[in-house]
């Protein structure tokens, strides 16, 4: 495995990074382990001000950081440094609000003097993170667990190898010792052997289906917990709308947020047959004028993807889709310039026997469904192995509540859609993983819930 910045708008090599050796797994194991028998006795108002320090330099430095990602893996500089505030608040939200999620918890005593319950850490945790949003991913991981008192050695993806060792810097500028954050530049094996070891008491994976059913299993195998978070085809169903034009456009920006590669964007748009015509049109008119080019410059609503090769993935599902028969209103086509870009995409006509159905197409590409009443799309929603998040947009909102409530989903939203926020859990069911992050239920998933029990 190669750690490498190859900047997606260009292709351009700009720099590699060295892959640990199997002698400096064990030292930071190690280092690890050494430094969680200090960090958990750390006084919490002194975790708190490295948390409230790490987000003022996550705001100190957004633009330098942005164009970081930039580079990386092609994210629109205003979209980095939308994720950029994000990641300082989450940071902010645990150090107002962790205190008090960790207090000593009063039990009923059931005839004992006193039962109570404790959140305590449980150890050194291994991290691996995705590249589609660098920053953030990492703050719903590392916020949480350093507050509890937990050390976290941090594999971020290969394409990231240099904002990762910047939020290394951050943490350690910020207070945080030096080895209760570790960066590492692992292979995945060396990452397996991480999780085998004893010394590592738990593991997060944001990735794909296959990398957290391999994390899973060696996991499982030495009786570690796990959390994982898998990826989404996610529905937006819409039910009725005042202004189908407006209503398109919000929907293309959140398809098209990231160049399309988020985990929980709307990916199938499952729309009213009233609707559907008019949805279609005005979203190919929005979806075609969208300006797709260089992720530094601020006038871009769309980068590159990745690279090349998710690149060529995407467009060979759209081409795949349509010489099955569904049929493309714009875009789908690698554009003829140098790096990894391709020109967004509106498809229709996609069936159940269709390879794009099942997929999850992460890239730029909505998807539109005709529906002729809530029952069909329900059923239409839920009808893929993912279940991460959707969302229900209506002027009835105690219809759209209804039928969100139907959704076998981890998240589901009436009239919004794709919304994180510290205060509120993420994560989802099905194939989209298990386990949740942010609010009082990321404190909760590397815990022990310590019972204390007095007798009378």
């Amino acid at each position: 495995m190669t750690y490498v910045t190859e900047n997606p708008a260009t292709g351009t090599i700009e720099r590699t990074f060295p892959t640990m050796s199997d002698a400096e797994v064990e030292d930071v194991l190690a280092r690890s382990a050494a430094a969680y028998r200090e960090w958990k006795t750390t006084p919490i108002d002194d975790r708190v001000r490295m948390l409230r320090a790490t987000a003022q330099i996550y705001r100190d430095r957004a633009q330098e950081l942005a164009g970081v990602i930039a580079t990386e893996m092609g994210k629109p500089i205003n979209q980095g440094m939308g994720e950029l505030a994000l990641t300082a608040i989450i940071y902010d939200w645990y150090a107002e609000h962790g205190p008090a999620l960790l207090e000593t918890e009063e039990l009923d005593p059931q005839g004992a003097a006193s039962s109570t319950v404790t959140r305590e850490p449980v150890g050194p945790l291994l991290g691996i993170m995705p590249w589609n949003f660098p920053y953030y991913q990492v703050a719903r991981f590392a916020a949480p667990n350093l507050l509890l008192g937990n050390t976290i050695v941090l594999k971020h993806a290969p394409i990231c190898a240099a904002s990762s060792a910047l939020m290394e810097q951050i943490a350690h500028d910020a207070g945080v010792p030096k080895d209760a954050y570790i960066n590492v530049y692992a292979s995945n094996e060396q990452a397996a052997t991480m999780i085998a070891d004893k010394r590592i008491q738990g593991v997060s994976l944001t990735g794909s289906g296959r990398a957290g059913a391999a994390v899973a299993q060696t996991a499982a195998q030495h009786l570690k917990k796990s959390v994982l978070e898998l990826g989404g085809s996610d529905a937006f169903i819409l039910l009725d709308t005042p202004d189908v034009s407006a209503t398109a456009a919000g929907a293309a920006a959140g398809r098209m947020m990231n160049c399309g590669q988020a985990c929980n964007s709307p990916k199938r748009f499952i729309v009213h047959e009233d609707l559907y015509d008019d949805f279609v049109a005005a979203l190919t008119e929005t979806v075609s004028s969208m300006t797709v080019g260089d992720p530094t410059d601020p006038a871009t609503r769309v980068g590159p993807l990745s690279s090349v090769a998710a690149r060529d993935t995407v467009v060979q599902q759209v081409a795949e889709a349509v010489a099955q028969g569904a049929t493309l209103h714009t875009g789908g086509q690698a554009l003829d310039r140098p790096g990894a870009f391709m020109a967004p995409a509106v498809l229709t006509g996609v069936t159940p026997e269709m390879n794009a159905y099942r997929e999850e197409v992460f890239g730029p590409v909505a998807m539109v469904f005709s529906v002729s009443d809530d029952d069909q799309a329900v059923d239409l929603a839920n009808d893929v192995d993912y279940g991460l998040s959707g969302s229900v947009w209506s002027t009835d909102v105690e219809r759209a509540s209804a039928v969100a409530d139907r959704l076998d989903v981890g998240m589901a939203m009436v009239n919004e859609h794709g919304t994180s926020l510290p205060g509120l859990p993420f994560g989802g069911v099905k194939a989209s993983g298990y386990g949740r992050e942010l609010g009082p239920w990321g404190l909760g998933e590397f815990a022990n819930l310590r019972l204390r029990r007095v007798a009378k």
